[in-house]
C-alpha cells in the first residue's frame, strides 16, 4: 500500500463528504478509493469512516488521524517546493477564515493578484463573524480582529487598525456635530455587540482621558449589519477605520472627534494549534500583511470635512466665550 496516497485518498474523501467525489477529484475509480480506507483502517486497526447510504463522516478516530493526515500530506508538498527552490509553486488547497466584512471590502477585492500569481492553488474563504473552531472545521489560517479568546493559538499580528466615530453627514446635519466625546450620550448609536469595546468606550488626547457608554436602540451581531444602519442616517457608531473604508473615501460616511484617540485593534494570522503554518498559509498571509498594512488615504471629503469641523469648534469657542 502506498501510504501516502492512501493518506490522501483519505483526506479528500473527508473533505468531500464521498467516495465518489474523492475518486473524481483523484481521477481513479470509486472501487479504488474504497480499498485505500479499507487497507487504511486495517494497518491501523480502528474504524475511520462511518458509511451510509447518504453520507461518509469520520468517526473520532477519524477525526483525528485525519487531521494528521492532511498535515503530513501538507509537510510532503513543503519539501517538493523547498526541493525544487520555487517559491511560486504554491499549489492545492488553502482555506482561509475571515469576517464577512473584511473579507468582502479587502479580502476579496485584493484576491485577483495572489490567485493570478498562484495559478495552481485554489481557495475556500469561510466568511462568518465568529471565531469558528479552525481544527473541525479544517481551517489552514484565519484573519481574527481584536484579542485571541484561545493564548494556546498560534497568532501573529499583520496590522494594527484606528478605532474612529463615524456617521453619514446626513445624520449629523440632523442631529448635530458632536464637538467631544461626552456629547456622544446624548446620540443615537448603533452599537455592533461582538467586538471589544461594545457600549463603553474611553478617549484620550494628550493627558486627557473621558470614559463614554454609548446609548442606541439598535445593537448588531455583525459588522455588516453596522455598516448598513449607518449607512442609512440611522446613528453614529464606533467602529473600525477597515469597515467603513469605501464610504470614508467616498465622504458618504465621515469621522468625527478625530482629535480623541480610541483603543486601536489588531488584525491576527491565527494558526491550528499545534500545526506548522504551511508555505501555502505563509504566503498568503504575507499578501493580506502588504495591502492591510498600508493606511487608507485621506479622502478629499474627509480632508474637508476635518477642516469644517474644527472651524466649527472655533466658531462654538467664540460663542461661548466671547471674541478674545
Amino acid at each position: 500500500m502506498d501510504r501516502l496516497a492512501a493518506l490522501e485518498i483519505f483526506v479528500r474523501v473527508v473533505d468531500t463528504g464521498s467516495f465518489s467525489a474523492a475518486a473524481r477529484h483523484q481521477r481513479i475509480g470509486q472501487p479504488a478509493v474504497s480499498k485505500a480506507v479499507v487497507q487504511l483502517e486495517k494497518w491501523l486497526g480502528v474504524s475511520l469512516l462511518m458509511r451510509s447510504t447518504r453520507s461518509v463522516v469520520p468517526t473520532e478516530a477519524g477525526r483525528i488521524f485525519y487531521e494528521r493526515a492532511k498535515r503530513t500530506i501538507e509537510e510532503a508538498d513543503e519539501a517538493v517546493v523547498a526541493a525544487r527552490g520555487s517559491a511560486s509553486g504554491l499549489s492545492g488547497k488553502l482555506r482561509v477564515s475571515t469576517s464577512v466584512c473584511l473579507g468582502r471590502l479587502h479580502v476579496i477585492p485584493n484576491l485577483p493578484a495572489f490567485l493570478a500569481e498562484h495559478p495552481a492553488l485554489d481557495i475556500d474563504l469561510v466568511l462568518d463573524d465568529r471565531n469558528v473552531d479552525l481544527v473541525n472545521e479544517g481551517i489552514d489560517v484565519a484573519l481574527r480582529v481584536g484579542a485571541m479568546p484561545d493564548s494556546n493559538m498560534t497568532a501573529r499580528r499583520i496590522a494594527e487598525g484606528r478605532s474612529i466615530v463615524v456617521a453619514t453627514p446626513a445624520y449629523l446635519q440632523r442631529w448635530g456635530t458632536p464637538m467631544s466625546p461626552s456629547d456622544l450620550s446624548s446620540h443615537q448609536a448603533i452599537i455592533y455587540t461582538r467586538g471589544s469595546g461594545g457600549e463603553s468606550w474611553k478617549f484620550r488626547k494628550g493627558a486627557a482621558e473621558v470614559s463614554v457608554v454609548l446609548q442606541g436602540r439598535l445593537k448588531v451581531t455583525a459588522s455588516e449589519g453596522l455598516r448598513e444602519a449607518v449607512n442609512c442616517g440611522m446613528g453614529l457608531a464606533v467602529s473600525m477605520e477597515w469597515n467603513f473604508s469605501p464610504e470614508l473615501k467616498s465622504g458618504k460616511v465621515v469621522a468625527v472627534l478625530e482629535d480623541w484617540v480610541l483603543p486601536s485593534t489588531n488584525l491576527s494570522a491565527v494558526y491550528p494549534t499545534g500545526r506548522l503554518a504551511s508555505t501555502k498559509a505563509r504566503a498568503f498571509v504575507s499578501f493580506v500583511e502588504g495591502f492591510m498594512a498600508q493606511p487608507d488615504s485621506v479622502s478629499p471629503q474627509r480632508e474637508t470635512y476635518r477642516h469644517e469641523n474644527a472651524d466649527a469648534r472655533r466658531n462654538v469657542s467664540r460663542i461661548s466665550h466671547g471674541p478674545r
